[in-house]
């Protein structure tokens, strides 16, 4: 097979993938990811713009914010529009400068009813507009991805949906999958569970120092062995969230009518 993949011109081999070789990507963008070590493991090097990626998380609102973090800032410098489908929680705009982000490149489509989402993500990849999107849909059929994959795939940016993490246990037509569980100390442990190349046997533990506190944390406190062995607060990304609401106007998407 080796000596097969020799004798075929350089344009055909570049398409063909086996199965024991992390996927190329080949023809499609990627976005790097802004941890070295998971772009190691990613078909392409880094976040697929023309496909679905799932992250799986047991409780939304919190890891997705610091795995994704320095995409959103990439996107930011480069002034690319970010759309977030049905948040969790409503977005918080110092929160958002906390991360080192511009909060009038934002779009937040508050959408309650599972239909809801799914038409408004459709329309969204539908329009090639977003420079990302990432949307919370704790409640989607297989066939209803199978769809938005077919979508995804003229889209203009990553799309994100970030689904419970029972959803593992289903399957999915997004061909990247990531289960997401806090680590020790500011670490994220980052599970592929599915991707286009053979499995990954363990889990990457990235640190994800959340916004707010990556430029004052002292080095000694960003070592997992010398961190205090207290549980991941789970306002991390956005400490004020709760509290103070900052809803942009001139971008702002009114909710969908029932």
């Amino acid at each position: 097979m080796a000596d097969l993949c020799d004798r075929l011109a350089p344009a055909v081999a570049q398409t063909l993938w086996r199965g024991d070789q992390l996927g190329r990507a080949a023809g499609l963008s990627v976005r790097a990811s802004g941890f070295a070590a998971l772009d190691a493991e990613l078909p392409g090097g880094g976040w697929p713009c023309q496909g679905v990626t799932e992250l799986l998380c047991a409780q939304a609102g919190t890891l997705e914010w610091r795995l994704l973090a320095p995409l959103w800032r990439r996107l930011s410098v480069d002034g690319l529009p970010v759309v977030l489908v049905a948040p969790p929680h409503r977005p918080h705009a110092p929160g958002l400068r906390a991360l080192g982000l511009d909060e009038r490149q934002w779009v937040w489509i508050d959408a309650e009813a599972s239909a809801q989402r799914l038409w408004a993500l459709e329309q969204l990849l539908r329009s090639r507009a977003c420079g990302a999107v990432l949307a919370w849909l704790p409640q989607v059929r297989a066939a209803q991805v199978r769809r938005l994959q077919v979508l995804a795939a003229g889209a203009r940016g990553p799309v994100f949906l970030c689904r419970p993490a029972r959803a593992a246990q289903e399957s999915s037509a997004a061909p990247l999958r990531l289960a997401l569980q806090p680590g020790a100390g500011w670490t994220l442990q980052v599970d592929l569970i599915k991707r286009t190349g053979p499995p990954l046997a363990r889990a990457l533990v990235l640190e994800a120092v959340p916004g707010g506190l990556d430029g004052v944390l002292p080095a000694r406190l960003r070592s997992p062995a010398e961190t205090p062995a207290a549980p991941v607060p789970r306002t991390l990304p956005v400490p004020e969230w709760p509290h103070v609401v900052v809803r942009p106007v001139a971008r702002d998407l009114r909710p969908l009518p029932h």
